[in-house]
Order: C-alpha cells, then sequence, then structure tokens
C-alpha cells in the first residue's frame, strides 16, 4: 500500500471516530432531555434545542454538547 493511501486511510478512521463520539455525545444529551434532535446538515453539524436550530462546525459542536452535558450533571 503506498504512503498516500495509507494517509489518507488512517485519516477516514479518525474523522469516523470523531463523528461516532459526536454521535453518542448527542445521543446521550437527548436521552438527558437536552436537545430535541442532531445531525449533519448543509456541511454542518445541527443541534435542536429549545425549539431552536443551531448550526456549528463539527469540532464546536462536540464541545457545545460536552459542556451541556457537563453544566447539567453538575446542576443535578
Amino acid at each position: 500500500m503506498k504512503e498516500d493511501e495509507l494517509s489518507q486511510r488512517l485519516n477516514l478512521e479518525v474523522e469516523t471516530m470523531s463523528v461516532n463520539k459526536l454521535t453518542e455525545t448527542g445521543n446521550l444529551a437527548i436521552s438527558m432531555g437536552l436537545i430535541a434532535g442532531h445531525g449533519f446538515h448543509g456541511g454542518k453539524y445541527e443541534i435542536l434545542r429549545n425549539g431552536e436550530v443551531i448550526l456549528l462546525p463539527v469540532n464546536e459542536a462536540e464541545t457545545y454538547l460536552e459542556q451541556l452535558i457537563k453544566t447539567a450533571t453538575e446542576e443535578a
């Protein structure tokens, strides 16, 4: 396997792991009643919360969801 192919494959696996983590974090936020839904939309990550649509880049969406969960956990 060529080095370029190996690098592309590795990048794809890392990206897939990141998306899986984001999906799991979003699902946890749903189960906690913090958001109504989440998913990709128009190249960004869409979060449905309090009747609003929040569109964020993937890395910001993950941070947003993690902070939302952390805040809710600390308040409980």
